[in-house]
C-alpha cells in the first residue's frame, strides 16, 4: 500500500469583458418605446449559472441587470434587485439552478422595473418569462415593462413586435467545470510487477458544504517503465470513461457511477487492466454543480495493491 498526497481545489472562471456573442444579430432585444437593446456593446453583460450580470444600452440608457454591477458601481446598499438564472424573491434574493430559466427584475431610469418572469408579479395571466438556453446559449421569450410594454429577446418568439433577425446569445453553457490532476509515478518497487486493487480518495465532495451534485472519479495508468508510456483509462480500458463504483456497492472489477464515489469509500480497479505492472499513476476528475460555486476537495489518495 502507498499513499500519495495532493490538495485539489478549483473554481468559478474570472470573470471578464463579456460572454454575450459579438454577431450583430446575437447581442440585441427589442421594445416598441425602448428600441434595440444592446446586450454586447458595453462589454458588461456576462451569463453565469447563478445570475446575469452587468448592463445593457438602449436608447433611453442602461438596463441594469443588477445592482452590484450597474455603470455607478454597486448601488444594492439603496436598490437591491437582480436577474438570476433560478429563481428570485425580493426578501432572499437569488435561488440559482443554472435551469437556464431566468426571473427577477432590471432597472432602466426611464421606464423603470423590467420584470423578466410573470412569478414576480405573482400573476402568469398572461404567462411571460426569458429563457437561455442551457446547450445552445440562446435567449427566448419577453421581459415586461410597465411602461414600454413587452421586450422581446427573440423574433421567433410567438407575436414577435418585429420580424427583423434579432435574439441575444450568451457563451454559458449549463454544464459543470471540470478539472483534473495526474499524479507522479509510483513506484511500488515490486521487480515482477503488482496488482492494483482499489483507490481510495479522502476529502469532501462538497468543498462549500452546498451542492450534492459535485464528484471525484479516476483513471490508471500503468507500465513497467518509470518514463511510461502513460496511458489513462477507466473501466473499459477507454479514456473515455473513469473509476467510480464503490467495491461495496459489487464493483469488485471496477464500473463507472454517475455521481462518482464517497471519500474514504474503496474504489475497485478492474484487475485485468492493472496486473504485474511496476508502475502507475492515477489522474483524478473533480467536477463542480452547474453553478459552478462548489467543488469537491481531494486531500489524500490511497492506493491498495498485491503481489
Amino acid at each position: 500500500m502507498i499513499v500519495a498526497f495532493s490538495i485539489a481545489f478549483f473554481s468559478q472562471l474570472a470573470r471578464a469583458a463579456t460572454n454575450i456573442s459579438a454577431t450583430t444579430v446575437e447581442h440585441f432585444a427589442w421594445n416598441d418605446i425602448m428600441g434595440w437593446i444592446d446586450f454586447y456593446t458595453p462589454q458588461t453583460v456576462w451569463v453565469w449559472g447563478d445570475m446575469v450580470e452587468g448592463y445593457a444600452s438602449s436608447t433611453v440608457g442602461d438596463v441594469s441587470l443588477d445592482c452590484a454591477t450597474t455603470r455607478n458601481g454597486n448601488i444594492c446598499a439603496t436598490s437591491n434587485y437582480a436577474v438570476c438564472n433560478g429563481v428570485y424573491s425580493t426578501s432572499t434574493g437569488c435561488t440559482a439552478d443554472a435551469s437556464g430559466n431566468l426571473s427577477g427584475y432590471a432597472w432602466n431610469d426611464t421606464v423603470g422595473w423590467i420584470s423578466f418572469s410573470c412569478y414576480n408579479h405573482g400573476n402568469c395571466s398572461p404567462s411571460y418569462g426569458v429563457a437561455v438556453n442551457g446547450n445552445t446559449g440562446e435567449f427566448s421569450g419577453y421581459a415586461w415593462n410597465d411602461t414600454a410594454g413587452w421586450v422581446s429577446f427573440n423574433y421567433t418568439n410567438p407575436g414577435s413586435p418585429t420580424s427583423t433577425v434579432h435574439f441575444v446569445n450568451t457563451d454559458w453553457r449549463a454544464t459543470s467545470s471540470v478539472g483534473y490532476i495526474e499524479s507522479a509515478t509510483i513506484d511500488t518497487q515490486v521487480v515482477g510487477g503488482a496488482t492494483l486493487n482499489s483507490i481510495t480518495w479522502k476529502g469532501t465532495k462538497s468543498a462549500n458544504g452546498i451542492s450534492n451534485a459535485t464528484y471525484v472519479d479516476f483513471q490508471i495508468a500503468v507500465s513497467n517503465s518509470s518514463s511510461g508510456p502513460w496511458t489513462f483509462g477507466g473501466p473499459a480500458g477507454s479514456g473515455t470513461n473513469y473509476y467510480g463504483t464503490s467495491c461495496s456497492d459489487g464493483g469488485f472489477t471496477g464500473g463507472t457511477a454517475i455521481n462518482g464515489a464517497d471519500p474514504d469509500v474503496p474504489i475497485c480497479i478492474n484487475p485485468t487492466q492493472v496486473a504485474n505492472y511496476r508502475y502507475l499513476r492515477y489522474k483524478v476528475r473533480l467536477r463542480s454543480n452547474l453553478i459552478q460555486n462548489d467543488t469537491p476537495r481531494v486531500d489524500d489518495v490511497i492506493l491498495n495493491w498485491s503481489i
